[in-house]
């Protein structure tokens, strides 16, 4: 038998985020001695040990994640105006001030943003359509 989409096989089971025995043994042998390992890996790191600075400098510097970057772009008023921000993007790229991650998830945000102006463009013109007045009936017995 199926379980329904959302539905737990036992509802009376084990709560949504609770650790195992395990987990929380190894955090309170840690807990107590924290300090004193903390001292050995900075230790080790001093003395040459790769694995040891590396875990120190993923902690002392982390990879930055998700900064804000500046590279003024600039304003897109209309469709065409996103060929612009696409050069802007391009030249901050090869001048190193951008990664090509960074530089990827700012042209979707381009890409999101035209689209909304497409679409309010179109929503405009839909909207004066459906407001004219109906056109009068050509008399035809007024041509010549």
């Amino acid at each position: 038998m199926q379980f329904q989409k959302g539905e737990s096989g036992n509802p009376a089971g084990r709560p949504r985020g609770s650790r195992n025995r395990t987990t929380i043994l190894m955090q309170d042998l840690l807990a107590g001695r924290a300090e004193a390992i903390g001292q050995k890996l900075v230790e080790l790191a001093e003395n040459g040990d790769i694995a040891a600075i590396r875990i120190c400098m993923e902690r002392l510097a982390p990879a930055g994640k998700d900064e804000p970057v500046d590279i003024g772009l600039p304003p897109i008023e209309k469709p065409s105006d996103s060929v612009a921000a696409a050069q802007a993007i391009v030249a901050a790229v090869a001048a190193g001030d951008l990664t090509a991650t960074e530089a990827a998830g700012l042209a979707k945000v381009v890409d999101i943003y035209v689209r909304a102006v497409e679409t309010k463009g179109f929503d405009e013109r839909l909207t004066t359509l459906e407001n004219r007045p109906p056109r009068q009936p050509l008399n035809h017995n007024n041509c010549i």
